[in-house]
């Protein structure tokens, strides 16, 4: 059996078998005014080689703009929380927020709603979001 290690500032009851995606009630587990000051300090950082390749794709790897879109969350915008692993043997617990923006889209020549999907948490030393999915819905 595998060691898996929690790296977020959130530890109670990671699940045994170390897989993620299992639910954490009574959520959100961190602050969002205090998620959205480190973002916009710098703090922000791809955990998953999923989400980078989403961030890539959707900002051209640009943090600062993820961090802006994280300026827009509100305690609405909350979906739920849970249990994630980046696929290297580290579990952390997340908060998972929805938002839709009305864009402009080149593509289509106009404005649009775009519906964003944003997981993250906060480093168990409290000075890192690790941003663990950031798609569009």
């Amino acid at each position: 059996m595998v060691k898996m290690v929690v790296v977020s500032e959130y530890s109670l009851n990671p699940p045994e078998d170390g897989q993620g995606r299992v639910k954490i009630a009574n959520g959100p587990l961190y602050e969002l005014a205090r998620v959205q000051k480190l973002a916009a300090a710098g703090g922000l950082n791809t955990w998953t080689d999923r989400c980078d390749k989403a961030v890539y794709e959707l900002f051209a790897g640009d943090l600062d703009a993820v961090a802006s879109l994280l300026a827009h969350l509100r305690p609405a915008h909350y979906r739920d929380s849970e249990w994630c692993t980046n696929g290297r043997n580290a579990l952390a617990a997340c908060d998972a927020y929805a938002l839709q923006r009305v864009e402009w889209v080149a593509t289509a020549g106009r404005e649009m709603g775009v519906d964003y999907f944003l997981k993250f948490a906060v480093g168990k030393a409290g000075q890192l979001l690790l941003l663990v999915s950031c798609h569009l819905s």
